[in-house]
């Protein structure tokens, strides 16, 4: 008798797609919508309405606020109320000084030794800038820019810490983009940044990347009189 027919095992171990957890989708979800400013600082959250809102239970959602509570994005008045926190310039400017202090780090050694296939990205990178210039994925095109250069210097897990400490920068760099001019003077630093880091010239790699970072405090009066009700007393 002849053996039955068996199933390749090709045909059957089949990579299982990942399930992404409803509760990190839910924090992903939030946190953009908090950075992104379209739940501004002060706005009340409700659980119940954000569950229904992104059609999870309230469990998952709890679990992203305290994520976000940890991370200083959200407030929970215990018995009484949670709400998106204020900006807090302090905890920006400390973000900003980390930063800083990494970048000028990841340009020196970049401008040391670009990678051969950095020049072709950062060109990408740029062109995508400029294409989204007074539209609104062109803060996520900045980021891209600033991930690439960690990514070159092999320290990509740097960039997910300063992300994860730079919610309050980040809101208040928003405030800033629409600015007149901007978004085309973002591209032009980083133009500026680019060319110095593939020319190989660590000075003006650092002064590039000091002059690019010495911009979004500057406007802080500005923004301010525009926006009192988004930041945090003091």
């Amino acid at each position: 008798m002849s053996a039955a027919p068996q199933p390749s095992p090709d045909a059957l171990l089949v990579p299982i797609a990942p399930r992404i957890p409803a509760g990190e989708v839910a924090f992903a979800t939030l946190r953009q919508a908090i950075i992104s400013l379209a739940l501004p600082p002060g706005m009340p959250l409700s659980r119940a309405n954000l569950a229904a809102r992104l059609q999870v239970s309230q469990t998952p959602v709890r679990e992203a606020l305290s994520r976000l509570q940890d991370e200083g994005l959200v407030t929970v008045v215990p018995s009484a109320s949670t709400h998106v926190a204020r900006i807090d310039l302090d905890n920006a400017r400390q973000a900003h000084f980390l930063r800083v202090s990494l970048e000028l780090e990841l340009g020196r050694k970049l401008a040391g030794a670009p990678p051969p296939a950095l020049a072709a990205r950062l060109a990408e990178h740029l062109a995508e800038q400029r294409r989204l210039i007074g539209q609104d994925g062109f803060a996520a095109a900045d980021d891209a820019f600033h991930a690439r250069l960690y990514e070159a210097a092999g320290m990509s897990g740097l960039w997910a810490l300063v992300r994860s400490r730079s919610g309050h920068l980040d809101r208040l760099r928003r405030l800033n983009l629409p600015s007149p001019g901007k978004m085309e003077a973002v591209v032009e630093e980083h133009g500026r940044i680019a060319e110095a880091i593939l020319a190989r010239d660590t000075a003006a790699t650092e002064a590039a990347l000091r002059q690019h970072f010495s911009a979004t405090f500057s406007r802080i009066p500005a923004v301010l009189a525009r926006y009192p009700d988004y930041f945090a007393p003091g």
